[in-house]
């Protein structure tokens, strides 16, 4: 769904007014629409689809119109919500704003008014998420060239397109998988394409220690850049160096909030992902990375562009949207869960 698109989240046990308000922004306004029947369940809905306003009952069992707006400034600050109720009293009014309402609406609802209110704090919700995010510093760490392209060429493609910083180390230059020199100017154009940053390291492929100077290397990079956000190899990985990198990457990155790890063509069936990042708007984007690799093409299939695309369409399955990159998650803060959602509005 493009991000232009509003999408309102209607919290009413009123089946009738629910409809008629759905239809009335779907017609007028071009809105995604989706009803909750009460407080409860506008609460599960609200995480799932990161409505850009959300208009509520305040008289409804179980969970109040009031109560919902209370968890709502809560869990997303910023979305707009519009409190409406058939009783048009002064205390009501002034305790809707008081739980920091956006607007006040009164049935029988003026259509005119209510598309007009959703259509001007859509854009005001908007504003107030691009004010609010921050520029998130991204490190991803790989072994050797093209190792987190394939891994997170989708997750750094939509990082890149939300303006966050992207630094790429890659520890060896390959030499045991192509020539070193081809590999290391096929390295740069692809963090070209992406705006990275580059680190391109020399230490010898296939003998990558998980410790000592590994670490060392890895901890001059953090220490320089101050990431937020940092991929890895897994440790569950068939290739040594991966492994080691994992290991080596853990105790580098061990102040930093958040560090996953992702998957590799080597990666084993002890791969469990619990995170899956929405790539949807930037597959095409991860197979130009890709195609810097031409030294690797021939000889590798799973940098073929149908095996690409096919893996990210089975990890969608364990994730929303059609495309997915999975990652292991070693730690997790409150800024990645904002990153997460940022890239999922990315996609469209």
């Amino acid at each position: 769904m493009s991000e232009d698109v509003t999408r309102v989240l209607v919290v009413d046990d009123d089946e009738d007014l629910a409809l008629l308000v759905k239809t009335v922004l779907q017609r007028r306004a071009g809105c995604v629409v989706d009803i909750a029947p009460d407080g409860l369940a506008a609460v599960a809905r609200v995480s799932e689809i990161r409505p850009d306003v959300v208009i509520t009952d305040i008289e409804m069992p179980g969970l109040n119109g009031l109560d919902l707006l209370a968890q709502l400034r809560t869990r997303l600050p910023a979305v707009p919500v519009v409190v409406m109720t058939a009783h048009v009293s002064v205390e009501y009014a002034v305790s809707a704003l008081r739980a920091q309402a956006d607007e006040f609406l009164t049935k029988p609802l003026d259509n005119t008014r209510l598309v007009e209110v959703v259509t001007r704090l859509a854009e005001e919700g908007r504003r107030r998420r691009a004010e609010g995010r921050r520029t998130e510093k991204v490190l991803a760490v790989g072994a050797h060239p093209d190792d987190v392209e394939i891994g997170v060429g989708g997750a750094l493609s939509a990082h890149a397109a939300a303006g966050d910083e992207i630094t790429i180390l890659t520890l060896s230059r390959g030499a045991r998988g192509g020539d070193a020199d081809s590999r290391q100017h096929e390295s740069l154009a692809a963090a070209e394409l992406l705006g990275a940053r580059l680190f391109l390291k020399d230490l010898v492929d296939t003998e990558i220690s998980g410790g000592g100077s590994t670490v060392r290397l890895i901890e001059e990079v953090v220490q320089q850049i101050e990431p937020t956000i940092v991929y890895t190899h897994s440790p569950h990985d068939r290739h040594q160096d991966h492994r080691a990198v994992n290991e080596a990457t853990t105790v580098a990155t061990r102040r930093v909030g958040t560090v996953a790890c992702y998957q590799s063509p080597s990666s084993t069936i002890e791969f469990r992902p619990t995170r899956f990042v929405r790539i949807d708007g930037f597959v095409e984007a991860k197979l130009r990375l890709l195609e810097c690799f031409g030294s690797q093409t021939s000889s590798r299939d799973y940098l073929a562009p149908d095996f690409v695309r096919a893996t990210a369409r089975y990890w969608s399955r364990f994730g929303e949207g059609e495309s997915v990159e999975p990652l292991e998650i070693i730690r997790e803060s409150a800024a990645f869960a904002v990153a997460r959602e940022h890239l999922a509005k990315q996609e469209g």
